[in-house]
Protein backbone atom coordinates (compact mmCIF):
# COMPACT_ATOMS: atom_id res chain seq x y z
CA UNK A 1 0.00 0.00 0.00
CA UNK A 2 2.87 2.14 0.88
CA UNK A 3 4.73 1.37 -2.34
CA UNK A 4 1.04 2.52 -4.44
CA UNK A 5 0.86 5.95 -2.98
CA UNK A 6 4.28 6.81 -3.60
CA UNK A 7 3.67 5.36 -7.24
CA UNK A 8 0.56 8.29 -7.43
CA UNK A 9 2.38 10.56 -5.60
CA UNK A 10 5.16 10.77 -8.31
CA UNK A 11 2.82 10.21 -10.69
CA UNK A 12 0.91 13.35 -10.17
CA UNK A 13 4.75 15.36 -9.40
CA UNK A 14 5.03 14.18 -13.16
CA UNK A 15 1.72 15.21 -14.50
CA UNK A 16 2.46 18.74 -14.86
CA UNK A 17 6.02 18.35 -16.73
CA UNK A 18 4.36 15.94 -19.23
CA UNK A 19 1.80 18.33 -20.05
CA UNK A 20 3.94 20.96 -20.35
CA UNK A 21 6.26 18.68 -22.72
CA UNK A 22 3.49 18.65 -25.24
CA UNK A 23 3.33 22.23 -25.77
CA UNK A 24 4.24 23.36 -28.94
CA UNK A 25 5.29 27.08 -30.49
CA UNK A 26 1.96 27.26 -32.74
CA UNK A 27 1.78 31.04 -32.69
CA UNK A 28 3.85 32.94 -34.93
CA UNK A 29 4.76 36.25 -33.07
CA UNK A 30 6.15 38.25 -35.91
CA UNK A 31 2.77 37.60 -38.14
CA UNK A 32 2.05 41.64 -38.28
CA UNK A 33 5.73 42.37 -39.08
CA UNK A 34 5.67 39.61 -41.78
CA UNK A 35 2.51 40.66 -43.58
CA UNK A 36 4.23 44.85 -43.49
CA UNK A 37 7.00 43.42 -45.12
CA UNK A 38 5.54 41.61 -47.76
CA UNK A 39 3.36 44.94 -48.86
CA UNK A 40 6.78 46.69 -48.43
CA UNK A 41 8.57 43.90 -51.09
CA UNK A 42 5.62 43.86 -53.63
CA UNK A 43 6.08 47.96 -53.33
CA UNK A 44 9.50 47.87 -54.08
CA UNK A 45 9.16 45.46 -56.61
CA UNK A 46 6.16 47.08 -58.21
CA UNK A 47 7.65 50.36 -58.06
CA UNK A 48 11.24 49.17 -59.59
CA UNK A 49 9.61 46.92 -61.96
CA UNK A 50 7.36 49.99 -63.49
CA UNK A 51 9.86 53.34 -62.87
CA UNK A 52 13.34 51.88 -63.19
CA UNK A 53 13.01 48.72 -65.30
CA UNK A 54 10.08 50.62 -67.73
CA UNK A 55 8.27 47.21 -67.19
CA UNK A 56 4.64 47.20 -68.02
CA UNK A 57 2.02 46.50 -65.17
CA UNK A 58 1.25 43.06 -66.76
CA UNK A 59 4.99 42.12 -66.99
CA UNK A 60 5.60 43.03 -63.31
CA UNK A 61 2.81 41.11 -61.44
CA UNK A 62 3.13 38.43 -63.83
CA UNK A 63 7.08 38.32 -63.40
CA UNK A 64 8.50 40.29 -60.72
CA UNK A 65 5.69 39.71 -58.84
CA UNK A 66 5.35 36.06 -58.98
CA UNK A 67 7.60 35.70 -56.32
CA UNK A 68 5.21 36.91 -54.07
CA UNK A 69 3.04 34.53 -52.18
CA UNK A 70 0.07 36.74 -51.89
CA UNK A 71 0.12 39.99 -53.92
CA UNK A 72 -1.90 42.30 -53.18
CA UNK A 73 -4.16 43.10 -56.28
CA UNK A 74 -3.54 42.29 -60.18
CA UNK A 75 -2.87 43.77 -62.87
CA UNK A 76 -6.65 44.72 -63.40
CA UNK A 77 -6.91 46.32 -60.16
CA UNK A 78 -6.51 46.09 -56.36
CA UNK A 79 -5.90 47.62 -53.41
CA UNK A 80 -3.26 49.25 -54.47
CA UNK A 81 -2.50 52.60 -56.16
CA UNK A 82 0.23 53.62 -58.83
CA UNK A 83 1.20 57.63 -59.09
CA UNK A 84 2.58 57.15 -62.61
CA UNK A 85 3.30 61.43 -62.27
CA UNK A 86 5.14 61.06 -59.22
CA UNK A 87 6.47 57.56 -60.19
CA UNK A 88 5.26 56.10 -57.08
CA UNK A 89 3.15 53.18 -55.83
CA UNK A 90 0.91 52.34 -52.33
CA UNK A 91 0.45 49.11 -51.42
CA UNK A 92 -2.77 47.99 -49.14
CA UNK A 93 -5.23 49.60 -47.48
CA UNK A 94 -4.92 51.21 -43.90
CA UNK A 95 -5.65 49.39 -41.31
CA UNK A 96 -4.03 46.86 -38.45
CA UNK A 97 -1.47 46.65 -41.01
CA UNK A 98 -0.18 49.57 -42.67
CA UNK A 99 -0.30 50.93 -46.21
CA UNK A 100 3.49 50.41 -47.80
CA UNK A 101 4.56 52.85 -50.18
CA UNK A 102 7.65 53.57 -52.47
CA UNK A 103 8.78 56.17 -54.90
CA UNK A 104 11.50 56.50 -57.63
CA UNK A 105 13.94 58.80 -57.34
CA UNK A 106 16.44 59.27 -60.26
CA UNK A 107 19.91 57.98 -60.41
CA UNK A 108 18.83 56.23 -57.34
CA UNK A 109 15.45 53.98 -58.23
CA UNK A 110 13.16 53.33 -56.01
CA UNK A 111 13.36 54.06 -52.46
CA UNK A 112 10.76 52.64 -49.40
CA UNK A 113 9.12 55.14 -47.01
CA UNK A 114 8.40 53.93 -43.60
CA UNK A 115 5.04 53.27 -42.38
CA UNK A 116 3.70 56.71 -41.15
CA UNK A 117 4.65 58.69 -44.31
CA UNK A 118 3.04 59.35 -47.44
CA UNK A 119 3.52 60.68 -50.69
CA UNK A 120 4.02 64.23 -49.43
CA UNK A 121 7.03 63.19 -48.18
CA UNK A 122 8.49 61.81 -51.32
CA UNK A 123 10.43 65.32 -51.78
CA UNK A 124 12.65 64.07 -48.86
CA UNK A 125 14.04 61.23 -50.45
CA UNK A 126 17.57 60.85 -51.61
CA UNK A 127 18.37 61.67 -55.05
CA UNK A 128 21.46 61.65 -57.01
CA UNK A 129 21.49 64.59 -60.17
CA UNK A 130 24.35 63.26 -62.36
CA UNK A 131 24.34 63.68 -65.91
CA UNK A 132 24.66 60.46 -67.90
CA UNK A 133 27.34 59.14 -69.16
CA UNK A 134 28.72 61.00 -72.25
CA UNK A 135 28.35 59.39 -75.58
CA UNK A 136 25.52 57.43 -77.55
CA UNK A 137 26.21 53.91 -76.68
CA UNK A 138 24.82 52.35 -79.57
CA UNK A 139 28.01 53.99 -81.39
CA UNK A 140 30.42 53.17 -78.91
CA UNK A 141 31.99 49.60 -79.39
CA UNK A 142 31.70 46.94 -76.82
CA UNK A 143 32.49 46.90 -73.73
CA UNK A 144 32.09 50.74 -73.32
CA UNK A 145 29.16 51.02 -75.05
CA UNK A 146 26.61 48.28 -76.78
CA UNK A 147 27.98 47.80 -80.43
CA UNK A 148 28.62 44.63 -80.90
CA UNK A 149 29.88 43.94 -83.92
CA UNK A 150 29.41 40.10 -85.82
CA UNK A 151 32.12 38.20 -86.12
CA UNK A 152 32.83 34.36 -86.50
CA UNK A 153 33.32 32.22 -83.08
CA UNK A 154 36.84 32.21 -81.91
CA UNK A 155 38.78 28.97 -82.87
CA UNK A 156 38.30 26.08 -80.29
CA UNK A 157 34.87 27.26 -79.55
CA UNK A 158 31.77 24.43 -80.61
CA UNK A 159 28.91 26.83 -81.79
CA UNK A 160 26.52 23.24 -81.29
CA UNK A 161 28.01 23.07 -77.80
CA UNK A 162 27.51 26.40 -77.33
CA UNK A 163 23.59 26.44 -78.31
CA UNK A 164 23.49 23.46 -76.73
CA UNK A 165 24.49 25.26 -73.43
CA UNK A 166 21.96 27.66 -73.95
CA UNK A 167 18.89 25.64 -74.50
CA UNK A 168 20.03 23.87 -71.15
CA UNK A 169 19.85 27.40 -69.39
CA UNK A 170 16.34 28.53 -70.93
CA UNK A 171 14.86 25.23 -71.26
CA UNK A 172 14.46 24.45 -67.85
CA UNK A 173 12.75 21.57 -65.66
CA UNK A 174 10.44 23.55 -63.56
CA UNK A 175 8.51 26.58 -64.96
CA UNK A 176 9.50 28.32 -61.91
CA UNK A 177 12.68 28.17 -63.18
CA UNK A 178 12.65 31.25 -65.70
CA UNK A 179 15.98 32.63 -67.58
CA UNK A 180 15.72 36.36 -68.86
CA UNK A 181 18.87 36.26 -70.05
CA UNK A 182 22.26 34.67 -70.95
CA UNK A 183 25.03 36.30 -72.36
CA UNK A 184 28.54 34.41 -72.71
CA UNK A 185 31.78 36.48 -73.14
CA UNK A 186 34.85 34.84 -73.81
CA UNK A 187 38.28 36.84 -74.48
CA UNK A 188 36.45 40.30 -74.31
CA UNK A 189 33.88 39.43 -76.48
CA UNK A 190 30.09 38.77 -76.02
CA UNK A 191 30.14 35.37 -78.30
CA UNK A 192 26.40 34.53 -77.06
CA UNK A 193 23.52 36.57 -75.73
CA UNK A 194 19.89 35.10 -75.39
CA UNK A 195 17.22 37.01 -74.53
CA UNK A 196 13.54 35.91 -73.33
CA UNK A 197 10.36 36.99 -75.08
CA UNK A 198 9.67 40.52 -74.20
CA UNK A 199 13.24 41.15 -72.30
CA UNK A 200 16.36 42.62 -74.27
CA UNK A 201 19.41 44.06 -73.21
CA UNK A 202 18.20 47.28 -71.89
CA UNK A 203 15.79 45.71 -69.49
CA UNK A 204 16.67 46.52 -65.64
CA UNK A 205 16.08 44.19 -63.06
CA UNK A 206 16.90 43.61 -59.56
CA UNK A 207 20.16 42.49 -58.51
CA UNK A 208 19.36 40.45 -55.42
CA UNK A 209 22.28 39.61 -53.56
CA UNK A 210 24.96 39.90 -56.22
CA UNK A 211 24.75 43.54 -55.52
CA UNK A 212 27.07 42.27 -52.55
CA UNK A 213 29.75 41.83 -54.94
CA UNK A 214 29.64 45.05 -56.43
CA UNK A 215 29.79 46.47 -52.62
CA UNK A 216 33.10 44.45 -52.03
CA UNK A 217 34.26 45.87 -55.59
CA UNK A 218 33.96 49.57 -53.99
CA UNK A 219 35.25 48.92 -51.21
CA UNK A 220 38.28 46.90 -52.15
CA UNK A 221 38.84 50.43 -54.16
CA UNK A 222 39.19 51.73 -50.71
CA UNK A 223 41.40 49.02 -49.46
CA UNK A 224 43.64 49.90 -52.25
CA UNK A 225 44.03 53.77 -51.95
CA UNK A 226 44.70 52.54 -48.13
CA UNK A 227 41.55 54.42 -46.73
CA UNK A 228 40.17 51.36 -45.44
CA UNK A 229 42.31 48.17 -44.14
CA UNK A 230 40.76 44.68 -43.72
CA UNK A 231 42.44 43.61 -40.43
CA UNK A 232 41.64 46.45 -38.44
CA UNK A 233 38.63 47.27 -36.27
CA UNK A 234 35.18 48.41 -38.44
CA UNK A 235 35.66 52.50 -38.20
CA UNK A 236 32.28 53.26 -36.58
CA UNK A 237 30.64 52.80 -33.25
CA UNK A 238 28.07 50.55 -32.28
CA UNK A 239 24.43 50.31 -31.21
CA UNK A 240 23.19 50.99 -28.41
CA UNK A 241 25.88 53.61 -27.78
CA UNK A 242 25.94 53.71 -23.90
CA UNK A 243 28.17 56.46 -22.46
CA UNK A 244 31.72 55.08 -21.96
CA UNK A 245 31.41 51.76 -23.05
CA UNK A 246 32.86 52.34 -26.66
CA UNK A 247 36.36 51.07 -26.05
CA UNK A 248 35.48 47.93 -24.25
CA UNK A 249 32.96 46.82 -26.84
CA UNK A 250 34.19 43.42 -27.99
CA UNK A 251 32.09 44.00 -31.09
CA UNK A 252 35.51 46.53 -31.57
CA UNK A 253 37.38 43.37 -32.72
CA UNK A 254 35.31 42.72 -35.66
CA UNK A 255 37.35 43.36 -38.92
CA UNK A 256 36.26 44.53 -42.32
CA UNK A 257 37.50 40.89 -43.30
CA UNK A 258 35.29 39.27 -40.88
CA UNK A 259 32.09 41.07 -42.19
CA UNK A 260 32.84 40.88 -45.88
CA UNK A 261 33.47 36.53 -45.17
CA UNK A 262 30.06 36.47 -43.40
CA UNK A 263 31.80 35.70 -40.24
CA UNK A 264 31.28 39.17 -37.74
CA UNK A 265 30.14 36.20 -35.14
CA UNK A 266 27.29 38.85 -34.88
CA UNK A 267 23.53 37.48 -33.35
CA UNK A 268 21.86 36.10 -36.78
CA UNK A 269 18.15 38.49 -37.86
CA UNK A 270 18.29 36.97 -41.35
CA UNK A 271 18.23 33.50 -40.90
CA UNK A 272 17.09 30.64 -39.07
CA UNK A 273 13.01 30.93 -40.28
CA UNK A 274 13.14 35.36 -39.65
CA UNK A 275 13.82 36.27 -42.92
CA UNK A 276 11.11 38.51 -44.33
CA UNK A 277 10.19 39.01 -40.07
CA UNK A 278 13.27 41.17 -38.34
CA UNK A 279 16.61 42.24 -39.49
CA UNK A 280 17.66 43.83 -42.76
CA UNK A 281 13.60 43.06 -43.92
CA UNK A 282 12.69 46.48 -42.20
CA UNK A 283 15.84 48.34 -44.13
CA UNK A 284 14.64 46.97 -47.53
CA UNK A 285 10.59 46.92 -47.11
CA UNK A 286 9.84 48.88 -44.07
CA UNK A 287 11.60 52.43 -43.84
CA UNK A 288 14.11 51.70 -41.26
CA UNK A 289 17.98 52.95 -40.92
CA UNK A 290 20.32 50.29 -42.86
CA UNK A 291 22.94 51.68 -40.79
CA UNK A 292 21.46 51.40 -37.59
CA UNK A 293 20.35 47.51 -38.11
CA UNK A 294 23.53 46.62 -38.81
CA UNK A 295 25.07 48.22 -35.81
CA UNK A 296 22.71 47.12 -33.10
CA UNK A 297 23.43 43.30 -32.97
CA UNK A 298 25.54 41.41 -30.06
CA UNK A 299 28.33 39.79 -30.35
CA UNK A 300 27.53 35.85 -30.63
CA UNK A 301 30.89 34.18 -31.23
CA UNK A 302 34.05 34.93 -31.87
CA UNK A 303 35.02 37.03 -35.05
CA UNK A 304 35.95 34.82 -38.00
CA UNK A 305 35.02 31.47 -36.31
CA UNK A 306 31.56 30.72 -38.12
CA UNK A 307 30.08 31.41 -41.28
CA UNK A 308 26.60 33.02 -41.20
CA UNK A 309 24.93 34.77 -44.78
CA UNK A 310 23.58 37.92 -43.06
CA UNK A 311 22.79 41.21 -45.55
CA UNK A 312 23.51 43.20 -42.46
CA UNK A 313 27.35 42.04 -42.68
CA UNK A 314 27.69 43.08 -46.01
CA UNK A 315 26.26 46.61 -44.94
CA UNK A 316 28.42 47.26 -42.35
CA UNK A 317 31.60 46.63 -44.68
CA UNK A 318 29.10 49.38 -46.94
CA UNK A 319 28.88 51.75 -43.80
CA UNK A 320 32.55 51.75 -43.53
CA UNK A 321 32.89 52.93 -47.32
CA UNK A 322 31.08 55.73 -46.35
CA UNK A 323 32.75 56.57 -43.09
CA UNK A 324 36.22 56.52 -44.95
CA UNK A 325 34.53 58.28 -47.89
CA UNK A 326 33.17 61.26 -45.26
CA UNK A 327 31.32 63.44 -47.39
CA UNK A 328 27.69 62.16 -47.92
CA UNK A 329 27.39 63.53 -51.66
CA UNK A 330 30.66 62.34 -52.40
CA UNK A 331 29.39 58.68 -50.98
CA UNK A 332 26.58 58.64 -53.12
CA UNK A 333 28.40 59.64 -56.55
CA UNK A 334 31.61 57.25 -55.43
CA UNK A 335 30.24 54.42 -57.41
CA UNK A 336 29.63 56.18 -60.83
CA UNK A 337 32.56 57.92 -60.63
CA UNK A 338 35.03 54.84 -59.44
CA UNK A 339 33.17 51.91 -61.07
CA UNK A 340 30.17 52.08 -63.14
CA UNK A 341 31.06 55.32 -65.75
CA UNK A 342 34.36 53.88 -65.77
CA UNK A 343 33.36 50.71 -67.20
CA UNK A 344 30.12 52.11 -69.40
CA UNK A 345 27.85 50.05 -66.77
CA UNK A 346 25.51 52.98 -67.85
CA UNK A 347 21.92 51.41 -66.84
CA UNK A 348 22.61 50.49 -63.24
CA UNK A 349 20.91 52.59 -60.46
CA UNK A 350 22.86 51.67 -56.73
CA UNK A 351 19.18 52.54 -54.48
CA UNK A 352 19.57 53.64 -51.16
CA UNK A 353 17.13 53.43 -47.82
CA UNK A 354 15.67 56.70 -47.39
CA UNK A 355 18.42 58.25 -45.02
CA UNK A 356 20.84 57.91 -48.39
CA UNK A 357 22.55 54.97 -47.42
CA UNK A 358 23.61 52.27 -50.21
CA UNK A 359 21.57 48.84 -49.81
CA UNK A 360 24.46 47.17 -51.62
CA UNK A 361 23.38 43.84 -49.94
CA UNK A 362 20.61 43.21 -52.33
CA UNK A 363 19.03 46.35 -54.05
CA UNK A 364 20.78 47.24 -57.09
CA UNK A 365 19.14 47.05 -60.51
CA UNK A 366 20.97 46.41 -64.11
CA UNK A 367 20.96 44.70 -67.42
CA UNK A 368 22.70 41.40 -68.41
CA UNK A 369 24.96 43.31 -70.21
CA UNK A 370 26.08 45.69 -67.44
CA UNK A 371 26.35 42.80 -65.09
CA UNK A 372 28.47 41.19 -68.30
CA UNK A 373 30.84 44.49 -67.98
CA UNK A 374 31.17 44.17 -64.59
CA UNK A 375 32.67 40.61 -64.74
CA UNK A 376 34.65 41.39 -67.56
CA UNK A 377 36.60 44.02 -65.29
CA UNK A 378 37.64 40.72 -62.97
CA UNK A 379 38.33 38.40 -65.78
CA UNK A 380 40.80 41.13 -67.16
CA UNK A 381 42.30 40.93 -62.89
CA UNK A 382 40.89 44.23 -62.44
CA UNK A 383 42.46 46.20 -65.76
CA UNK A 384 40.06 48.33 -67.79
CA UNK A 385 42.20 49.42 -70.79
CA UNK A 386 44.97 50.30 -69.78
CA UNK A 387 43.70 51.80 -66.03
CA UNK A 388 43.99 49.69 -63.28
CA UNK A 389 41.02 49.59 -61.23
CA UNK A 390 41.14 47.23 -58.47
CA UNK A 391 44.07 45.51 -57.28
CA UNK A 392 45.40 41.97 -57.92
CA UNK A 393 46.03 41.67 -54.39
CA UNK A 394 41.92 42.65 -53.61
CA UNK A 395 41.23 40.07 -56.42
CA UNK A 396 43.01 37.33 -54.72
CA UNK A 397 41.05 38.35 -51.43
CA UNK A 398 37.36 37.71 -53.14
CA UNK A 399 38.70 34.94 -54.38
CA UNK A 400 40.07 33.52 -51.05
CA UNK A 401 38.10 31.21 -49.11
CA UNK A 402 36.69 32.32 -46.01
CA UNK A 403 38.82 30.37 -43.09
CA UNK A 404 35.20 29.50 -40.94
CA UNK A 405 34.16 27.81 -44.63
CA UNK A 406 37.43 25.36 -44.49
CA UNK A 407 35.11 22.69 -42.68
CA UNK A 408 32.44 23.04 -44.93
CA UNK A 409 33.77 23.10 -48.56
CA UNK A 410 35.79 26.40 -49.00
CA UNK A 411 32.60 27.69 -51.13
CA UNK A 412 32.91 31.33 -50.15
CA UNK A 413 35.49 34.17 -50.38
CA UNK A 414 34.77 38.11 -50.09
CA UNK A 415 31.11 38.70 -51.27
CA UNK A 416 31.80 35.86 -54.09
CA UNK A 417 30.86 32.03 -54.07
CA UNK A 418 34.02 29.92 -54.87
CA UNK A 419 33.55 26.27 -56.70
CA UNK A 420 32.68 23.91 -53.56
CA UNK A 421 35.72 21.69 -52.98
CA UNK A 422 33.20 18.35 -53.53
CA UNK A 423 32.98 19.37 -57.28
CA UNK A 424 35.14 18.52 -59.86
CA UNK A 425 33.04 19.09 -63.00
CA UNK A 426 33.96 23.04 -62.91
CA UNK A 427 37.70 24.50 -62.80
CA UNK A 428 38.12 25.76 -59.47
CA UNK A 429 39.71 28.47 -60.29
CA UNK A 430 35.91 29.76 -61.08
CA UNK A 431 33.90 31.89 -58.92
CA UNK A 432 30.84 33.48 -59.11
CA UNK A 433 28.13 36.19 -57.59
CA UNK A 434 24.89 35.03 -56.49
CA UNK A 435 21.38 36.67 -56.19
CA UNK A 436 18.06 34.88 -55.22
CA UNK A 437 15.68 34.73 -58.29
CA UNK A 438 18.85 33.22 -60.45
CA UNK A 439 21.03 36.28 -60.93
CA UNK A 440 24.74 35.02 -61.56
CA UNK A 441 27.65 36.21 -62.65
CA UNK A 442 30.41 33.74 -63.14
CA UNK A 443 34.01 34.41 -63.65
CA UNK A 444 36.44 31.38 -65.43
CA UNK A 445 40.08 32.62 -65.61
CA UNK A 446 41.57 29.13 -66.81
CA UNK A 447 39.30 29.58 -69.86
CA UNK A 448 38.81 33.56 -69.91
CA UNK A 449 35.31 33.51 -70.16
CA UNK A 450 32.79 35.26 -68.08
CA UNK A 451 29.19 33.99 -67.78
CA UNK A 452 26.23 36.29 -67.29
CA UNK A 453 22.39 34.68 -66.09
CA UNK A 454 19.47 37.03 -65.51
CA UNK A 455 16.22 35.03 -63.64
CA UNK A 456 13.20 35.67 -61.88
CA UNK A 457 13.23 32.23 -60.90
CA UNK A 458 10.36 32.05 -57.79
CA UNK A 459 9.25 29.24 -55.73
CA UNK A 460 11.14 26.08 -55.79
CA UNK A 461 13.81 28.19 -57.99
CA UNK A 462 16.89 25.58 -57.75
CA UNK A 463 19.08 27.00 -60.49
CA UNK A 464 22.52 26.06 -60.14
CA UNK A 465 25.38 28.36 -61.58
CA UNK A 466 28.06 25.54 -61.89
CA UNK A 467 25.89 23.43 -63.64
CA UNK A 468 25.53 26.21 -65.93
CA UNK A 469 29.06 26.98 -65.77
CA UNK A 470 30.04 23.13 -66.79
CA UNK A 471 27.85 23.36 -69.67
CA UNK A 472 28.65 26.38 -71.15
CA UNK A 473 32.64 25.08 -71.03
CA UNK A 474 31.52 22.47 -72.97
CA UNK A 475 31.61 24.99 -75.51
CA UNK A 476 35.92 25.15 -75.64
CA UNK A 477 38.70 23.20 -76.07
CA UNK A 478 39.98 21.91 -72.56
CA UNK A 479 42.72 24.00 -71.46
CA UNK A 480 45.15 24.00 -68.44
CA UNK A 481 42.76 24.93 -65.66
CA UNK A 482 43.74 27.42 -62.63
CA UNK A 483 44.52 25.81 -59.43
Amino acid sequence: MKRLTFAAIALALLAPAAAAAQQERSYDYFAPQREMIQRGVQAILQCNGLFTGDRTLEQVFEQELAYLRDPVGTAEGGDYVVDWERKAVAIGEPGAIPTMRAAFREGIGCVILSPDQTFDDIDDLPILEAPPLAGDPSAVAWPDGDLVMSRPLPAGVDPGALQAASDWTFDRESPEQVTLSLIVVHDGQIIHERYAPGIDMFTKTRTWSTAKSIASTLIGMLVDEGKLALDEPLPFDWLPGNAGSAETDPRREITLRHALNMSSGLYPVDSWGMEYATGSGFSYWAGASSVDGARNRSLMREPGTFWDYENYDTLLGVYAMKQAIGDPQAYLEFPRERLLDRIGMRNTFLSTDRFGDFIMSSQVYTTARDLARFGLLYAQNGMWKDERLISEEWIDFVRAPAPATSETGNFYGGQFWLVPDGRTDVPKGAYSTAGNRGQFVVIVPSHDVVIVRRGLDYGRQGFDRWDMTREVLKAFEPVATNP
